[in-house]
């Protein structure tokens, strides 16, 4: 999910269940997969199998697992074929939603996000349209803890980041070109600075605020498209505040 801020994400993930991180770990083994079968198996050599590994690592993922599905994905072990999908469409409210899958059976996949998106008020749309509303981005969430933001903005214009934000008093949100995405991440580890969060991300161009009943409905749709099996990453330009957020949680 990218709505609400990424830091507000990374807090929601991070309290996800034991039960919930096996469903996790094939999801990214399927990402390692779709890398290694598309640009080889050498990290090296191919910048998407490399991303895939470090948020493989990042979640814990035990090496041999790592190791079996760069092995699929170039064709040393037997394995489903995927394919890459983007559905589209709109949550209750009016938000936006970019939903991206890998899948063995694209009519099954495409039957079971559409269920999802009508059950719970949403709507899926034809191709591009929401996808126009995004910008691939490089994002970067670190903890306030980690560096000052001095430091920060510092080492992200040598990177040539162009985007440093304050979240409250918890974050920092780093954006950049993808194209720098890889220099910037190098920099921040030689600085001993750790990320809570680095992805490439399909970052919204303009937001859309929800509250109330639009925004508990566009919560819970977003959650069941990201524990969907075949769904890899879900994004949005919905916004919702702090005290809302707060209310929803219970707290």
């Amino acid at each position: 999910m990218a709505g609400h801020s990424h830091w507000a994400r990374i807090k929601r993930a991070k309290a996800v269940t034991d039960a919930r991180r096996g469903k996790l770990w094939s999801k990214l083994s399927r990402a390692i997969i779709v890398a290694a079968r598309v640009g080889g198996g050498d990290p090296s050599m191919n910048l998407q199998l490399r991303y895939a590994i470090d948020d493989a690592k990042a979640a814990n993922m035990p090496k041999d697992t790592i190791e079996r599905a760069v092995k699929k994905g170039s064709g040393a072990l037997g394995g489903a074929d995927y394919v890459e999908l983007v559905y589209e469409g709109y949550g209750p409210g009016g938000a936006a939603i970019l939903c991206a899958a890998l899948t063995d059976n694209r009519n099954r996949t495409a039957g079971e996000v559409r269920k999802i998106f009508e059950v719970r008020g949403g709507s899926l749309g034809a191709s591009n349209s929401v996808a126009w509303m995004f910008t691939k981005r490089g994002l970067f969430v670190i903890a306030t803890d980690q560096a000052t933001e001095e430091q920060l903005t510092d080492i992200a214009l040598e990177a040539g980041a162009d985007d440093v934000q304050t979240v409250g008093d918890q974050a920092y949100e780093v954006a950049c070109d993808p194209s720098v995405f890889s220099d910037l991440r190098e920099r921040l580890g030689a600085a001993g600075i750790k990320t809570e969060s680095a992805e490439i991300s399909m970052v919204a161009n303009a937001n859309v605020q929800l509250a109330g009943e639009d925004a508990e409905r566009t919560l819970k749709l977003i959650e069941a498209l990201e524990d969907h099996d075949d769904v890899q990453h879900v994004y949005s330009n919905f916004e919702i505040s702090d005290e809302e957020m707060s209310r929803l949680s219970g707290g």
